[in-house]
């Protein structure tokens, strides 16, 4: 049986000082392709550089909204350029989040319909982060697409059932994290129960969120398989069945994967 981590960041503290022990740990867990994920322009070359050397990491480009205030000049010209080389597959993380406010709200926007047209023009799916801030981004997702389709992903999904169906609505793709292993996370395991499955990706966001049995340590991409195992249980999915829908959404999706 094998995994898909959809969503990771190999560079960030925690994994970048052991990175070929967590990517050896992965693998020896079922873990057959990673996603590393760019949160600034700095960062783009590392992730870059990862999924070079290791043929079975992908890398993105993008801008988080945090990150927004500090980025004015990354527009999508330059999304689109960087997004040409064969190893970047998504465009983002790129969103809204108004939990923390890190960046200007006006900022984080015009960066999010910026990314949004790259991914536009590429037909590379954007990766979707979004915090306290659903009413604004389903209102850009729903403007945006009426300027032309484009696909996408709405990434460590923590949001309402209602932003659910909006965003399933839009054609997008839904990512469940380790949060959903969370006692406190009734909510998401509702929404979360009943997702189609054709429209389910499973990630870790590692170094962050690890879920149980490991909260309280490094999240690394080898714990998308507990992830698994606890979404497959809550929704009745035989385990193997879960795995192979996730991995072949995450193909359909990252199309650019399958070349």
């Amino acid at each position: 049986m094998t995994f898909i981590d959809s969503h990771c960041h190999l560079n960030y503290k925690g994994l970048a000082e052991q990175q070929q022990d967590v990517l050896d740990r992965a693998r020896a867990a079922g873990v057959t392709t990673m996603l590393t994920i760019a949160t600034r322009e700095s960062e783009w070359d590392d992730v870059i550089a990862i999924a070079e050397r290791e043929r079975d990491v992908w890398a993105t480009v993008g801008i988080h909204p945090h990150e927004a205030d500090k980025h004015p000049d990354v527009g999508t010209a330059r999304l689109v350029e960087r997004a040409q080389h064969p190893r970047v597959v998504g465009i983002g993380e790129s969103g809204l989040d108004y939990f923390y406010d890190h960046s200007d709200r006006d900022r984080q926007r015009a960066s999010f319909r910026a990314h949004i047209a790259a991914a536009r023009e590429t037909q590379l799916p954007i990766i979707v982060h979004t915090r306290d801030a659903e009413e604004d981004t389903a209102d850009i997702l729903r403007e945006e697409m009426g300027k032309g389709a484009y696909p996408g992903v709405i990434h460590c999904f923590t949001a309402s059932g209602a932003f659910a169906d909006i965003a399933l609505e839009l054609g997008f793709y839904i990512s469940i994290s380790g949060i959903v292993t969370f006692k406190n996370a009734k909510d998401l395991q509702e929404t979360a129960a009943r997702l189609p499955l054709e429209r389910l990706l499973i990630e870790t966001d590692a170094p962050f969120l690890a879920p149980v049995p490991h909260r309280g340590k490094t999240g690394e991409p080898a714990f998308v398989a507990d992830t698994a195992a606890f979404l497959a249980k809550l929704r009745g999915d035989p385990l193997d069945a879960l795995a192979a829908a996730t991995a072949t959404n995450f193909q359909a999706l990252f199309s650019k994967t399958r070349a």
